[in-house]
């Protein structure tokens, strides 16, 4: 079993809001000590307890309404055991509710080459909801296995699967496919279901960024649109190495996604 703060790390790494209700001080017949913890996603009880029964899925209620809203301060909540939650027994417990609100952070890479072999392996130790799509067993193959936050998919069309699986305009798109005939698709796929994404890169020369642009606007994609288009893709920062290239890629990301939070 993991412990509370194991848990609490996990869903903090898989970008998922909760709450932790800990029971702050008791009176009369409690059903749990004070300082007992559980913590509540809003699919329900995750870890822990505060006292089971009636008061315990009362404050599960009241923890997933908490989640629901956009006001994000700490709650003391008193209850009176008989008159609030219908307990047989007498007595008062004092909950307190904080919240831990997630923004999620998705970042969707396109091909498992070396590049994205090394650009995973840095970005799955962040904050954020990685996936990493494919047609090659083989390179996915190579993709660690232990990282909760990554997922890994297999697709025989990846324009096909941006249609079915991506979900916002709020996700960054990183496109590292085997070459331009393989980008392509994936970008114009991705401008036509979100004209206006976050952010959507190739990696490749300045040169190979005219050519994807003059291409992708052949295809009906809007010039206005494809000042969107970051290639190259990353920092001006380290050599061709591709765990330099996956470090100067990731702090772009890391930069775009911190515009205006300061």
């Amino acid at each position: 079993m993991p412990t509370f703060f194991e848990a609490a790390f996990e869903l903090e790494k898989n970008q998922q809001s909760f709450v932790v209700v800990t029971l702050v001080s008791g009176r009369g017949h409690v059903p749990q000590d004070p300082g007992a913890k559980m913590i509540v996603t809003s699919e329900g009880l995750h870890f822990g307890t505060v006292g089971g029964g009636k008061v315990e899925a009362r404050a599960i209620s009241f923890a997933q309404g908490f989640l629901s809203e956009s006001e994000s301060e700490p709650r003391t909540i008193v209850w009176n055991l008989q008159k609030d939650i219908s307990m047989t027994c007498g007595g008062e417990v004092t909950y307190l509710f904080e919240k831990h609100a997630n923004d999620a952070w998705v970042v969707r890479i396109f091909g498992a080459g070396h590049v994205a072999q090394a650009l995973v392996r840095v970005m799955s130790e962040l904050p954020v909801s990685l996936t990493c799509v494919d047609t090659r067993d083989e390179w996915l193959e190579k993709l660690p296995k232990n990282q909760a936050n990554l997922k890994i998919f297999r697709s025989d069309n990846l324009s096909t699967w941006v249609d079915s699986e991506v979900q916002s305009s709020d996700e960054f798109f990183v496109s590292v496919t085997q070459g331009h005939s393989t980008d392509v698709p994936v970008l114009e796929a991705l401008f036509r279901r979100f004209p206006t994404p976050k952010y959507i890169g190739v990696i490749g020369s300045t040169t190979k960024g005219i050519k994807i642009r003059a291409e992708l606007e052949a295809r009906g994609i809007s010039k206005t649109q494809l000042e969107q288009l970051r290639v190259p893709i990353g920092l001006d920062i380290g050599t061709n190495h591709p765990g330099e290239i996956a470090i100067s890629i990731a702090a772009e990301l890391l930069k775009v996604r911190d515009q205006g939070r300061i």
